[in-house]
C-alpha cells in the first residue's frame, strides 16, 4: 500500500501527459506515433474510439508478452490501458477545435510538443512499478530477450506499428517516422534525468515527514 501511494502520482502524471502528447501530435496532422497511428487507422475502419482501440490492441500485446516471456499475462496492465484510452479521447476531445494549427509551422510546433510530452510521460511513468503500458511492456520484453537499447527495440516495434497502419489507413505522415526514429532516444535521454527527480521529490518527502 505504501508502494502503491509513493508511486501512484508518477504513474499518474505520466499517463496524463502522454496522453495529452498523443492529442497534440493526433492534432498536428503531421503523423502520429506507429501506435497512435494504428488505433486512428481502426477507428476510422471500424468505428468505436481511439482510446476504446487502446485497450483492445493493449491486451493483444499483452497476451504478445507472454507468450515472448513464457509468463502468465500481465493482465494489471489493462489498467494502464484503460487510463491512457480514456486520456487520449479526453485529451481529443479538449483539443478539438482549440488546438488546431493550419500553418507548416504552427503543425511543427503542435507535434514537436506532442513529441515531447509523450517522451516526458512514457519516462515519468516507467518510475512507478504498479501497471506497464504494453506497449512499452513489449519494448522492454524485446530488450531483455535481445540484449538490444530500447531504442533499437522501439524502432522494431514501430517498423510491425506502420505496416499495421498502412494496412488500416491510419495517420501516417512525416512525423510517423520522425516519431519512430527518435522517440525512443528521447526515452532513453529523459530516463536518468527523471529518475534523478524521482529521488530528490521522495527525499524531500522523507525529511518532511521525519521533521
Amino acid at each position: 500500500m505504501r508502494t502503491l501511494q509513493r508511486e501512484s502520482p508518477f504513474y499518474l502524471a505520466g499517463l496524463i501527459i502522454l496522453t495529452l502528447g498523443i492529442g497534440l501530435t493526433i492534432q498536428s496532422q503531421l503523423g502520429t506515433s506507429p501506435f497512435d497511428a494504428l488505433l486512428v487507422g481502426l477507428y476510422r475502419t471500424f468505428g468505436l474510439t481511439i482510446g476504446s482501440w487502446e485497450v483492445v490492441v493493449g491486451l493483444s500485446m499483452i497476451l504478445g508478452n507472454a507468450l515472448a516471456k513464457r509468463s502468465r499475462p500481465e493482465y494489471s496492465a489493462l489498467i494502464t490501458s484503460f487510463i491512457t484510452g480514456a486520456g487520449i479521447d479526453g485529451w481529443v476531445y479538449i483539443l478539438d477545435g482549440q488546438v488546431e494549427p493550419d500553418t507548416l509551422f504552427g503543425q511543427s510546433v503542435c507535434f514537436a510538443a506532442g513529441l515531447g510530452c509523450t517522451a516526458i510521460g512514457v519516462a515519468t511513468y516507467l518510475q512507478s512499478r504498479i501497471a506497464p503500458n504494453p506497449m512499452d511492456r513489449s519494448m522492454m520484453v524485446i530488450t531483455e530477450i535481445t540484449g538490444w537499447s530500447v531504442t533499437y527495440s522501439r524502432a522494431l516495434i514501430s517498423i510491425i506499428l506502420v505496416f499495421l497502419a498502412f494496412l488500416c489507413s491510419g495517420t501516417i505522415g512525416p512525423g510517423t517516422l520522425i516519431n519512430a526514429l527518435f522517440s525512443g532516444m528521447l526515452i532513453s535521454y529523459l530516463l536518468p534525468y527523471v529518475k534523478k527527480l524521482k529521488q530528490k521529490i521522495m527525499l524531500r518527502k522523507q525529511a518532511a515527514a521525519h521533521s
